[in-house]
């Protein structure tokens, strides 16, 4: 299906971030949190408050964050799962996971609906096959859920809880998984979609409120919408940045998609064709997301 014409994307935020990913709406403070995972970065972007953004250095790679039922916020740096403070700026290891070792990092995460914190590895030189899909339980207990993963990305929820979709990059596949809530097994892994080649590598992913998968497109240009029943293709939003990583629903009314992108590898000539590339972006798409589940330990 070509472009949807209806659709208009805006520049929220001009990071120029080098690897922008995993954007999470907090209802809390009604912010919009992502990551620069090459720059060691969170970002806090809040819709009503213009030029309110904030960012803060957590290192090594922070790569994902999610807020906390206890307070304040849990996120993966490269060797494992940790707790985040903002009030005092304390960090406290949660899980090591020692398939993070040296040349291996932690990649895209997200919190179940029953509150779980999956995130999965990657080789830092993408080697085949290296990584791995993580859970972290209610009492910091660490179990792996999919191996011998090359690039671990894309991870969302039916509404019901019982289907996990999740995206290892290089495969260009969406694949479901049936997900037990009661005690976070995986099962019964299918294809969900294919990607086409000529349209990138899928990335980060969400679901919206009619069960529909949004998926970012690095090297494609585009956020798209696919049933997963079908694996049929509904829709295509151009980005004015090739490298597309992730989207999420976000706002009052989580109406908003907002589409984070990178600019790492990107020559002059290229960066000279998309300025905003490694910006926040966002679009009004017709329909609503799910509310963020929170960490739950």
């Amino acid at each position: 299906m070509t472009a949807d014409s209806k659709i208009t994307v805006s520049l929220a935020s001009d990071a120029q971030a080098q690897l922008g990913e995993g954007p999470v709406w907090d209802a809390r403070d009604d912010s919009l949190y992502w990551v620069d995972i090459l720059s060691h970065r969170v970002y806090s972007h809040r819709p009503e408050e213009p030029n309110s953004d904030r960012a803060i250095e957590l290192s090594p790679f922070v790569s994902s964050i999610v807020p906390r039922r206890s307070g304040g916020f849990a996120l993966t740096l490269q060797d494992g799962f940790y707790g985040y403070d903002p009030a005092t700026a304390e960090l406290t290891l949660l899980a090591e996971v020692e398939a993070s070792l040296p040349g291996s990092r932690f990649n895209d995460g997200k919190c179940d609906p029953a509150g779980r914190y999956l995130a999965g590895t990657m080789s830092m030189d993408e080697e085949k096959g290296r990584g791995t899909l993580y859970s972290l339980d209610e009492g910091h207990s660490v179990k792996p859920l999919v191996p011998d993963v090359t690039i671990s990305n894309g991870l969302a929820w039916s509404g019901d809880g019982a289907t996990l979709y999740y995206i290892d990059t290089p495969t260009r596949c969406v694949y479901a998984f049936d997900y037990d809530m009661a005690s976070g097994a995986v099962s019964n892994r299918r294809v969900a979609a294919d990607i086409p080649e000529e349209e990138g590598f899928p990335d980060g992913m969400t679901i919206d409120a009619e069960g529909m998968l949004w998926i970012a497109h690095w090297g494609g240009w585009q956020v798209t919408r696919w049933n997963p029943a079908t694996g049929e293709k509904l829709l295509s939003v151009p980005v004015p940045a090739s490298q597309v990583t992730s989207c999420a629903f976000g706002g009052e009314q989580l109406d908003k998609l907002y589409i984070t992108t990178a600019r790492v590898g990107l020559d002059e000539a290229a960066l000279a064709a998309q300025p905003h590339a490694g910006g926040l972006f966002c679009a009004d798409v017709g329909v609503r997301g799910l509310p963020t589940a929170q960490y739950f330990g």
